[in-house]
């Protein structure tokens, strides 16, 4: 007998025939694993993004206002003094070399889990000295259109570096000086001022009377810069404590009243700031 005709769909066409294009649709475990293959790139993307190119931090305290605010949230440029390579001693070269006056981010010879910011005074082979809160480099007056003064905090130390000799065994320690550091100036002290080193930076905060740095506790190892801000990408508006607060209690009510006060106390000027 004659095969019976295909039964013809609505408009007298018959079904399109799909083609055969060979390929197998993957299974529950190969889906699985491009999801997870997926998101590794993505982390380690991230994670090669925060270890050598660019990190976010925050500015927790006031010792460079007014270039930096507390409460700015800074991207920090990593390439440019050869990044470090994540639980090794080795370092990527470097593109330049750190140059006096740049601000730069640096783990503190003190405590290298804390990262400062502060600006470049002096570079190995210089001389330093603070005269009156004017400060000279191997032997000239350092143009400083960013510094900042309060009078009233001001202490002999700040106004005036390095100290006598003779003094600095009696300097006070509420002052914030690190014995070590005490114990270790005199090496340093000539006549013409405070010789810095070579592999080592000097730094200072912008804000002169509110800031513990290389006058207190020391020089700063070339090895320990991390990078340079780039720009604030958020500035919000709290005191210092609130942000140095180590209270898990205080660090969720901080944290609930960002939320809360977002709009309010956004620095919104300060957005894209560049450095």
């Amino acid at each position: 007998m004659p095969p019976e005709p295909e039964t013809p769909v609505a408009g007298g066409e018959t079904p399109p025939q799909q083609p055969d294009t060979g390929a197998a649709r993957p299974s529950g475990h190969e889906a699985l694993w491009e999801t997870v293959r997926s998101l590794l790139i993505v982390v380690a993307g991230v994670l090669f993004m925060r270890s050598f190119i660019a990190e976010a931090t925050v500015i927790p305290t006031g010792s460079m206002e007014d270039t930096i605010l507390i409460g700015d949230h800074v991207f920090l440029n990593k390439l440019l003094y050869g990044p470090r390579i994540p639980y090794t001693n080795w370092r990527f070269p470097e593109i330049r070399k750190v140059h006096r006056q740049d601000i730069v981010a640096f783990r503190y010879p003190v405590n290298p889990s804390m990262m400062f910011v502060k600006r470049v005074i002096g570079v190995g082979g210089d001389v330093v000295r603070v005269v009156n809160q004017k400060v000279y480099v191997n032997g000239k007056l350092l143009n400083e259109p960013y510094a900042h003064f309060e009078p009233y905090r001001t202490t002999p130390l700040a106004a005036n570096f390095p100290p006598p000799l003779s003094e600095i065994p009696s300097l006070p320690a509420y002052w914030g000086l690190d014995p070590t550091w005490a114990r270790q100036m005199p090496n340093f002290i000539r006549p013409d001022g405070l010789h810095v080193p070579q592999g080592y930076l000097f730094c200072m905060g912008d804000n002169r009377d509110n800031s513990l740095d290389s006058r207190y506790w020391g020089f700063v190892p070339l090895q320990n810069v991390v990078g340079e801000p780039l720009f604030v990408y958020w500035s919000y508006d709290a005191p210092s404590k609130e942000w140095t607060s180590e209270d898990l209690k205080d660090r969720l009510k901080f944290d609930g009243s960002i939320v809360w006060n977002f709009i309010s106390r956004t620095r919104w000027s300060r957005t894209g700031k560049i450095f």
